[in-house]
């Protein structure tokens, strides 16, 4: 009777539990191990030397081992939900309805579902010929020995390890050992570490095993490709030493879409069978879901578990509908509770669809829907949402924040600890930047480098500029 439980073995469990999946295309892939390290192909036929399985399906592409895996066995997995591993591709499925654009098929590629993906600007780091793994260390995805709660805790790079911060240089470390990790990693790489190598550090204090310092600079080599890339440090730049930017994560500027499912509708019919992963066979009950609406851009911003300003995509906007046996509906589209109230949810989310140039100041302060208001209209001093929810007339459903009278007040969660919507006096402060903006568009601009005083409004030149006076 655990509705969660039973979701979890019907649907979830057909990536999220050491089984192979062969039956999907291109999201097929082997079960533990084998699973990044023995990758199938998109039908899942083995195309190796071996004549007992030749072209059979359900086996892995060959018996080869896989030491370094490529960024589409990542994609095999990380292709639903956050859809991270289509997004730093530039490829997208949302709201396309299956319309055939290629020899009546679904295109211009295909996903697994049966889903069309269409192109969107890819990652930056990616059209620079980066894979997954040239960013992502062996500790972010087989761990490092210690036992998470959450996957979030469990990775250790940040953009700030390879660029800086504002303030600091990235850390680097030489290696001395000649057991040193970085040495053993990079075994399999095209140009394996040395000894002497200045090995730059991850948030968690550990060395990369292909990011290091020479010369002045911090460069990065493509464990497959051996590829040099040369790391653009922000450091002591002013477009990144903005005052009241402190708290902001690098992707808040930098990512270019975030992907956001809004809507998720999951119906339990207890009349059907759906087929259990974990046990291997069917059982009465079945899943199906829908979404209402999907977008990328523009995306909401809030405070995430690092208490900084980061993107945020619904994690999970979930109505649930229950048909008992008889046919009657025990749940019809029920919002679970959370932290003791019924009430949908975002989630803090790194897109991975990085660009090279940030957004510009006025998308952000001169938008309300990237503060969490979602579509809207202004009127006056207030904010209505626009993308109404059915089962609440007051509650937008692509956002998180209504304004009345000047007044902000929050109406979804964020998930997490530490994490919240932006409150009152942040959004007021935020919004205020307006004022300045039509005159100091730039992030460059030298009234930034400070708090902005907005009495300055109030002085003898401004009132001339804002009176249509020239001097």
């Amino acid at each position: 009777d655990n509705l969660a439980g039973e979701l979890y073995r019907k649907f979830c469990s057909r990536c999220h539990i050491g089984i192979e999946n062969s039956d999907s295309y291109s999201a097929t892939h082997s079960s533990g191990c084998a699973a990044c390290h023995f990758p199938f192909n998109d039908s899942a036929t083995n195309i190796g030397k071996d004549k007992t399985i030749n072209g059979k399906a359900g086996y892995s592409a060959t018996h080869k081992m896989e030491a370094l895996p490529d960024t589409k066995v990542c994609t095999r997995c990380h292709n639903r939900s956050g859809r991270i591993g289509y997004s730093y591709q530039g490829l997208y499925d949302g709201n396309n309805s299956l319309v055939p654009t290629r020899l009546g098929e679904p295109g211009s590629e295909v996903g697994s579902g049966a889903r069309n993906l269409t192109h969107i600007t890819p990652d930056v780091h990616f059209s620079a010929g980066m894979e997954c793994i040239d960013c992502h260390t062996s500790r972010d995805v087989m761990g490092d020995g210690y036992s998470y709660q959450n996957m979030y805790r469990q990775t250790e790079i940040t953009c700030e390890d390879c660029h800086g911060t504002p303030t600091a240089m990235p850390v680097y470390r030489e290696i001395t050992r000649e057991n040193d990790e970085a040495l053993r990693e990079s075994r399999s790489y095209r140009q394996p570490a040395v000894s002497g190598m200045r090995m730059i550090q991850t948030a968690k204090g550990r060395s990369y095993s292909n990011v290091f310092y020479r010369d002045g600079s911090v460069w990065l080599q493509g464990k497959r490709s051996g590829k040099l890339h040369k790391s653009k440090v922000i450091t002591g730049t002013p477009e990144h030493t903005i005052a009241g930017h402190g708290r902001l994560e690098c992707y808040s500027c930098h990512s270019k879409t975030v992907v956001q499912c809004y809507g998720c509708h999951t119906m339990y019919d207890k009349r059907k069978k759906g087929y259990d992963f974990m046990e291997d066979e069917e059982s009465p009950g079945a899943f199906s879901e829908t979404e209402d609406y999907r977008m990328l851009y523009p995306f909401p911003l809030a405070l995430n578990q690092r208490g900084r300003i980061s993107p945020v995509t619904p994690g999970c906007q979930t109505f649930v509908t229950v048909t008992e046996a008889d046919g009657n509906l025990s749940k019809s589209e029920y919002v679970s509770k959370f932290r003791g109230s019924q009430q949908l949810r975002f989630a803090p989310f790194y897109s991975h669809n990085t660009g090279k140039k940030a957004l510009d100041c006025v998308q952000c302060h001169g938008n309300p829907a990237f503060l969490g208001f979602g579509q809207h209209i202004v009127e006056g001093n207030s904010i209505k949402g626009t993308l109404i929810c059915e089962k609440s007339g007051s509650k937008p459903l692509d956002g998180f924040l209504t304004m009345k009278d000047g007044r902000t007040r929050a109406y979804s969660a964020i998930t997490r600890e530490n994490s919240r919507p932006l409150n009152d006096a942040e959004v007021k402060r935020t919004l205020s930047v307006n004022l300045c903006l039509p005159c100091h568009g730039k992030a460059t601009d030298p009234i930034y480098r400070k708090g902005i005083t907005y009495r300055a409004l109030d002085d003898t030149r401004h009132r001339r500029l804002l009176s249509g006076n020239r001097p």
